[in-house]
Formats: structure tokens, C-alpha cells, sequence
């Protein structure tokens, strides 16, 4: 075997939309992720970048190979392209161009839609274009389950999120005595701990990842590991974090630093007397409603006034010292994003390594909960009636599933990366195969770098421009807070880690967004979800099969049948 340099160009073009493929999975798809964890207040922004670039890149690179052969074996016949291998190659091109560029357009207008759809659409177009719809597997060995999957999930993990936000709800968020629902809180909390530790490590040694060779695993190897993990992480809560808590919520111990919990063993001994009272007006935990409250308008409010706009109302006569007055006439015009950008640019070679780093972390500096509230549209409705539908639950049992939720986003991170990263190192991977072997192989072995190089566009993706597609989801969907919010994202993990194992590239998009309307739901008002934002979601997965498709099949039709001098005529010889 050979490899064909003579189509190192097809190699090239596919390795910048594998990328762009792989930077709008991130910007697009990731805020499923973490969008629920970011509205509720249970992670700063930055705080929830890192933690997406650490758990989507090892997801990625340790399970994702596992689910990059069913995006073309299930689709289409590998074998109608065995005399014509580079055909196949410049096929899984055109499908990666497809699917990038309708990623790219729907991440910029903010439609969250399903890479997977878009991944699929393009390679079925593509395959159409080259050798027509008979090669395509229609039955529900190929893409009826595929499509399948994608109603399926949302349903499936809508009945995970809600079973398990139902049951903290009647056992922990609605019991009237307080101090009653902080001792059932704590008692349900390291239960959930082990559930969601288990589920991570199912991802990981459950059929295993090749690559790490866990797949060799016995079936009482297997289990052990799962309910070990889970076991360890119960233990670890008991020891350090349930004295910690106790203390904290229930004692009202105000002096705990953050760090607390890691002297938790001394706090079962220590005696409560030695607590100080508490200052006046000292929070224990942070308003995780805060910005989204309406059940008292004097006192809290979505809405932010300008002091302008409070003495335009007022009527007041307002004296200013002249100083004051020429300060504000006399200061310049803030400088914008996209100016500061340009002007770095036109600096030269000089600042432009500040200017990649600037673009990179543009994100970090986005407040997605005032965008999602007060930046008013035509999804937004009336978001004040919306959350007033839904009951707000105190504090400190939100603080308790914030720190839960932090641990349920990692896992449907970690999820995602092994699962979606294959929409882009699928189709790069036959590339590559092609390119490298001129064989059509049943089998396309993804080599450890096509997958780290997919990771780092994703990760890339979600740090530059993953907030667009938050300012989507969240508390414009429903009114978001840790309680609701881990409940989602566990929901979610759980069956995106179940059609991982199957091998099933399910719609993680539509895993999340079923996950939070069933959740919605459980206040037993249907007003309390937003149905247009459901019905953009919807709109985006109808539309984005054909969209992909449609540019994937015209491409690769005209670079296959081009008369005479085509890619037909070249490919072959």
C-alpha cells in the first residue's frame, strides 16, 4: 500500500474543515454541557472553561474512538467505493465542508442544533453525490436508528432528569421545615455523589476505550470498578464534606473558609458552642436566584435601571459639581471588542501573539445570565411570567446541589467529548486512511492524534464563542438553578453515556434540551417552559439533515461528475 500524495490537497482541505467541524461542536454543542451550571450560579464562567477544556479533551481522546466507525459504516456501503478508495476520501471531504459551514452559520445566529444531525446530513449527501441513494443503509441497521436516537433521547433523558429532580423535590425541596430538609439533603446528597461518580466510570471501562485497553476488562472486573469508584467517592463525602456541610448549614457556621472541608474528620468532634453569631447582613451562601427573583419586586428585580433613566422617572433636581459635569462630557467613548482587535492587527507581528490570546479567552468576560435576561428578543417572551411559574427553593439547598452539579457537569462534559468528537474524527479518520493506505477498510482506526487535534478545536471552539449558544439555552428555557440544574445534567450524562456504549451517536443537544423541558414540566405548569425557544431548538434539528446535506451532495457531485477532466476521470488514474 501507498499513500497517495498526489491528493495531499484533499488531505489539507479536510483537516481545516475537521477543525472548523470541531470548533462549532464546541461553540455550539458544549454550552449543553455547561449552560445549565453557568445560569444557575453554580459556576463562574472562567470556572466552567477550564473545567470544559480539561473534560471534553480527555473524554475525547480516552473513549471517543468508539463511536467515530458508526458515522460511516452505518450510513453507507464502505464497499461501493472499493475500486475508487479516493472517491471514498473526497466523499468524507465534502461531507466535513457540509456539516462545518451549516455549523458555522447556525453557531453565529444562535441556533443550538445538533452536530450529529449536521455530521450525518453531510455524509449522507455526499455519499448521494458520489454514487447515488441506493449505497445508503435507509433500514434501522444504518439511519433510521440513527434518526431514532434522535427523538428517543429526548425522552429518555427527560424521564432520567425528571425521576431524579422528583425525588429531591419531595424529599428535600418541599419539605416545610427547614432544618428537616437540610438533614434530608444531606443524607440524599452522598447517594447522588455515588450515582454520578458510577456513571463516569461506567463511561470509561463499561465496553471500555481500545486505546486504553479496558475493553479487555472481565464482566466482575468491570462491575467492581463502577461501584468501586462510586464507593471511594461516598466514603470521601462522608469523611470530609458531610461534617463540612453540617457545620456550614445546619450550625450556621459563618467562619468556615471555603477550603474548610478539608479538615471535614475534625468538625465531627468539634464542638457547635464555639460558633460566633453571625454579623448582621452576612450571607452563609451566595442568592443563586439572584437576577431572576420576582417573588418580591421591591426588593429584587431582573430588570437593572440605569441612575439616569431613576432621576429621568423620579422628577428629582440632581446638583452635579462642574468637575463632574466636564468628566462626563469629556470622557472618550469606550473602546470596543472588535475595535481593540483591529487595532492590534494593524500593530504588526508585535502584538499579534496578545491578540490570539485576547481572541481565546473572549468569552470569559461574557455575563450570560444578565444577556439571557435583559437582552430582550424575539425567543425571550415574557421571561418575568416564565420563572413566576416555577417555585424558587431556598439557598442553602441549592448550595448543596450547586457543588453536586459542578461534579454532573464534568460528567456530561466528559460524556460529550466521547461521544461527539466523532462527528468530526470520523469522517477525517477515512480521510486519513485513504490517504495514508489507498484501502476502503471496513474499520478506520483513529490515530490518538486526529483525536487530541479534534479535542483542541473543540476546546478552542467553547472558550471563543461557546456563550452565543448559552445565551440560547438556560433561563431562557426554563428558570435554572442547581437543583434543577443537576438534575438535567445527570439525566443527560446518563443516556448520552448509555448510546456511547452502544456505540450510537446520540444528539446531545437534544439529550439536554428534553432533559430541561421534562424537568420544566415538573411544576405541573406548562407555561413554565418556554415553548418558543423549544420550537427554535426543534427547528434547527428539522432543518440541519437537509442544510448539511444538500451543500455536502452539490460539492461532491460536482468535484465526482465533473465531465471528462473531474475528479471521476482523476480519482481513477
Amino acid at each position: 500500500m501507498m499513500r497517495l500524495a498526489q491528493f495531499d490537497y484533499i488531505f489539507a482541505i479536510a483537516m481545516i474543515f475537521a477543525f472548523l467541524d470541531a470548533w462549532n461542536i464546541g461553540a455550539n454543542d458544549v454550552a449543553n454541557s455547561f449552560a445549565s451550571s453557568i445560569s444557575s450560579r453554580s459556576l463562574k464562567y472562567w470556572q466552567a472553561m477550564i473545567l470544559a477544556a480539561l473534560c471534553e479533551f480527555l473524554g475525547a481522546v480516552l473513549v471517543g474512538n468508539r463511536v467515530s466507525d458508526t458515522i460511516r459504516n452505518k450510513i453507507f456501503d464502505v464497499s461501493v467505493f472499493a475500486q475508487e478508495p479516493a472517491v471514498l476520501m473526497c466523499t468524507m471531504m465534502s461531507a466535513l465542508v457540509g456539516s462545518s459551514l451549516w455549523l458555522t452559520l447556525a453557531t453565529s445566529i444562535g441556533m443550538p442544533v445538533s452536530t450529529t444531525h449536521s455530521i450525518v446530513g453531510g455524509t449522507i449527501g455526499a455519499a448521494i453525490g458520489a454514487k447515488g441513494g441506493s449505497v445508503i443503509h435507509w433500514g434501522w441497521g444504518g439511519v433510521a436508528q440513527i434518526v431514532a436516537s434522535w427523538f428517543i433521547a429526548p425522552a429518555i433523558a427527560g424521564g432520567f432528569a425528571s425521576i431524579i429532580f422528583l425525588i429531591s423535590k419531595f424529599s428535600v425541596l418541599e419539605v416545610k421545615n427547614l432544618q428537616r430538609s437540610l438533614k434530608n439533603a444531606l443524607l440524599l446528597v452522598p447517594c447522588l455523589v455515588f450515582l454520578t461518580f458510577s456513571v463516569l466510570t461506567m463511561l470509561i471501562v463499561w465496553k471500555g476505550s481500545p486505546k486504553l485497553k479496558l475493553n479487555k476488562l472481565s464482566t466482575g472486573t468491570t462491575v467492581g470498578a463502577i461501584l468501586g469508584t462510586g464507593g471511594v467517592a461516598f466514603v470521601v463525602f462522608m469523611i470530609f464534606f458531610y461534617p463540612y456541610f453540617r457545620r456550614k448549614l445546619i450550625h450556621n457556621d459563618w467562619t468556615l473558609p471555603w477550603y474548610g472541608f478539608i479538615f471535614g474528620p475534625i468538625y465531627y468532634f468539634k464542638s457547635t458552642d464555639s460558633i460566633p453569631p453571625m454579623p448582621e447582613g452576612h450571607e452563609l451562601v451566595i442568592d443563586y436566584y439572584e437576577g431572576r427573583r420576582y417573588d418580591n419586586d421591591s426588593t429584587h428585580s431582573a430588570k437593572s435601571v440605569s441612575s439616569e433613566d431613576d432621576v429621568e422617572k423620579s422628577g428629582d433636581i440632581v446638583t452635579t459639581s462642574p468637575v463632574a459635569v466636564v468628566s462626563a462630557v469629556e470622557e472618550p467613548k469606550k473602546e470596543t471588542t472588535k475595535q481593540k482587535w483591529w487595532r492590534m492587527l494593524k500593530e504588526g507581528p508585535k502584538s499579534w501573539p496578545r491578540l490570539a490570546w485576547l481572541v481565546l479567552i473572549h468569552g470569559f468576560d461574557q455575563d450570560i445570565i444578565r444577556d439571557q435576561v435583559q437582552k430582550k428578543d424575539v425567543l425571550s417572551g415574557d421571561l418575568k411570567r416564565l420563572h413566576g411559574k416555577s417555585k424558587y427553593y431556598d439557598n442553602k439547598i441549592e448550595y448543596l446541589f450547586s457543588l453536586l452539579q459542578a461534579i454532573t457537569a464534568c460528567t456530561m462534559s466528559f460524556a460529550h467529548g466521547a461521544n461527539d468528537i466523532s462527528n468530526a474524527t470520523g469522517p477525517l479518520a477515512t480521510v486519513y486512511l485513504v490517504w495514508t493506505t489507498n484501502t476502503t477498510a471496513k474499520k478506520a482506526d483513529v490515530p490518538i492524534w486526529i483525536l487530541a487535534y479534534a479535542a483542541a478545536a473543540l476546546v478552542i471552539g467553547v472558550w471563543t464563542f461557546g456563550y452565543n449558544i448559552m445565551r440560547t439555552l438556560g433561563n431562557k428555557l426554563i428558570l435554572q438553578s442547581p437543583s434543577r440544574g443537576f438534575s438535567i445534567e445527570l439525566g443527560a450524562a446518563l443516556t448520552t453515556v448509555i448510546a456511547t456504549q452502544l456505540a450510537i451517536p446520540v444528539s446531545t443537544t437534544q439529550s439536554a434540551v428534553g432533559a430541561t423541558v421534562f424537568v420544566g414540566l415538573c411544576n405541573k405548569d406548562i407555561r413554565s417552559v418556554n415553548w418558543r425557544v423549544v420550537t427554535w431548538c426543534y427547528l434547527g434539528w428539522i432543518v440541519t439533515l437537509p442544510c448539511a446535506g444538500l451543500v455536502a451532495g452539490l460539492l461532491n457531485g460536482i468535484l465526482v461528475h465533473a465531465p471528462t477532466k473531474g475528479m471521476t476521470y482523476v480519482l481513477s488514474n
